[in-house]
């Protein structure tokens, strides 16, 4: 007797209507996610007279209820509190070039620059119609990518009734998606308003940042005080070496920053009978020759009244073939550019010390990264140039990775960018002379604790009339933002222990025929400035 069959099994259909369900819920969610990336793909740009934004929605589940708006400053995040939560907003805030023009007038005030309730109405309608207008047509086009493919899968035309689905289904991404931007964005429902980095800082510091050129001109008698006491302290406890005549005394600065504090520099130049000033760089802060008009760094370097010798940094320049803060200072009579294009180098003499450099390749919105790498390829050029002449005595870059590309056992090496002084044989990296300026100034305190700010620091590098170094002078000083001077140092070092491997003095050598021996290079105070041009090789 043969066993009974088999029964057949049968699958457990799923029901249709759940089926059409999720498919339409997997289409509402699909059109929402085409609707955000329309907006990422094609931002919308809003402007009031003084300052524009572009605006996007965001995908990241993790911003949902939230508005950002990142700066290089900090951001800022705005958290809504709702029982409907939108997507995020992303805005990024662009001020307009005029406003620093605005600035540098007479009597202007922060509150003229804001923009009126009308200006912001207008901006507001015209986000929300924009954002709407690119989500409603990316969610169109993934909707009808959907019924397309479904078609294409299917190999049939598709009904109309799976249109209409489709149909009802944009809708409703586009009505919930409206729906919880305009119930969740609203005021009254603002939870927590949160700015990081400087904006933090401005925000719970607002006062500090006003007038900082009038608290360093009321600064400047503490300064003449702190030079006297130093030059008093050095005169008596010097080494005999320190007291050798001086040919040039050079005040090497960096890192100005957009911070008008040239009343102090000026009384260091009068007090300590500086003969020029070298500027390693980072003028500015944004590479734009407005913002040196506004802060009027510009006024400050030609009231000096002795050379200004400078190379840019990173912050002087938009882009890298952006020179238009190096063509203003081109016309300034006591500026001196040690490269001041691309076709040449200057070797600017000052008491018979012989000054030369490069610029940084770099700008603001550089990627910032392998900078090292990057500063290769500029000092490679600077030493091919300079292969046929003298090397200097002072050679001057901005960030470290450029002077340590380039062999000068003798003499120093000057740098800035690192906003603090340091001392590696004969590299001398200078700090910041106005403690990173007003937009960089402050540090990041630990939670509870008061805002401290970089110290301010300056050296004076004395040469000798043997043209080496006789000694180094480091000063350092903080808070004349803040309004609250305090003194933290002076330090004087035996400009041996820097430039400690000189090159041999020629030995006299009487042999019949001989040529003379070189004269040893003598240096002077009396010895007037010569500036000498160097031909710069082909890229």
């Amino acid at each position: 007797m043969s066993p009974p069959a088999a029964r057949p099994r049968h699958r457990r259909r799923v029901p249709a209507a759940v089926v059409r369900t999720g498919a339409a819920l997997a289409l509402v969610v699909g059109a929402c996610i085409g609707g955000v990336a329309a907006t990422t793909l094609f931002p919308t740009s809003v402007d009031t007279l003084n300052y524009g934004a572009t605006l996007r929605l965001s995908a990241d589940p993790t911003d949902l209820g939230t508005i950002q708006s990142p700066t290089v400053f900090g951001d800022i995040h705005l958290d809504f509190a709702g029982p409907v939560s939108g997507p995020g907003v992303i805005a990024n805030v662009q001020v307009k070039e005029h406003i620093t023009d605005l600035l540098a007038r007479p009597n202007i005030s922060i509150s003229s620059l804001q923009p009126g309730p009308l200006e912001l109405e207008r901006a507001a309608r015209d986000a929300a119609i924009g954002l709407a207008l690119r989500f409603a047509a990316g969610a169109l086009t993934v909707t009808l990518l959907a019924v397309g493919a479904y078609a294409a899968w299917a190999r049939q035309r598709p009904r109309a009734s799976r249109v209409l689905i489709a149909a009802a289904c944009w809708l409703v991404a586009c009505a919930v998606t409206f729906a919880s931007i305009g119930f969740g964005y609203r005021p009254e429902r603002l939870d927590r308003f949160t700015t990081t980095g400087i904006l933090g800082a401005v925000q719970r510091n607002a006062d500090l940042l006003a007038g900082v050129e009038t608290r360093a001109e009321q600064t400047t008698p503490y300064l003449k005080n702190l030079l006297a006491l130093s030059a008093a302290l050095q005169d008596k406890y010097s080494p005999q070496v320190l007291g050798k005549p001086v040919a040039a005394r050079l005040l090497l600065v960096s890192d100005i920053h957009g911070a008008n504090q040239y009343p102090l520099m000026k009384t260091i130049i009068a007090q300590e009978q500086v003969s020029a000033v070298i500027d390693s760089g980072d003028l500015v802060n944004f590479g734009t020759l407005a913002e040196a008009q506004a802060s009027g760094v510009l006024g400050g370097i030609r009231s000096l009244g002795v050379p200004y010798i400078f190379v840019k940094g990173n912050h002087d320049a938009r882009s890298a073939a952006d020179t238009e803060v190096l063509r203003a200072l081109a016309k300034i009579p006591n500026v001196v550019l040690l490269e001041p294009d691309q076709d040449s180098y200057t070797v600017q003499s000052i008491g018979g010390i012989r000054i030369a450099g490069f610029n940084d390749p770099r700008w603001f919105g550089d990627d910032n990264r392998d900078n090292a790498q990057k500063q290769k390829a500029p000092a490679a050029r600077f030493a091919e140039a300079m292969a046929d002449v003298a090397p200097p005595d002072v050679l001057v870059a901005h960030e470290p990775g450029a002077v340590d590309a380039i062999d000068q056992p003798s003499g120093i090496k000057v740098h800035g960018h690192l906003h603090t002084d340091q001392l590696d044989g004969n590299t001398i990296g200078v700090g910041t002379f106005t403690g990173g300026g007003a937009f960089s100034h402050f540090l990041q305190a630990a939670k509870g604790e008061e805002l401290t700010g970089q110290p301010s620091a300056f050296d004076i590098a004395a040469f000798g009339e043997d043209c080496h170094l006789n000694s180094l002078t480091r000063y350092q000083f903080r808070n004349v933002i803040e309004g609250r001077p305090a003194y933290d140092d002076v330090t004087l070092i035996n400009g041996t222990r820097i430039e400690s491997e000189l090159p041999p003095v020629p030995t006299p050598i009487s042999t019949p025929g001989s040529k003379a021996p070189p004269e040893p290079r003598t240096c002077s105070a009396d010895q007037e400035p010569t500036t000498e041009r160097v031909a710069a090789p082909l890229p």
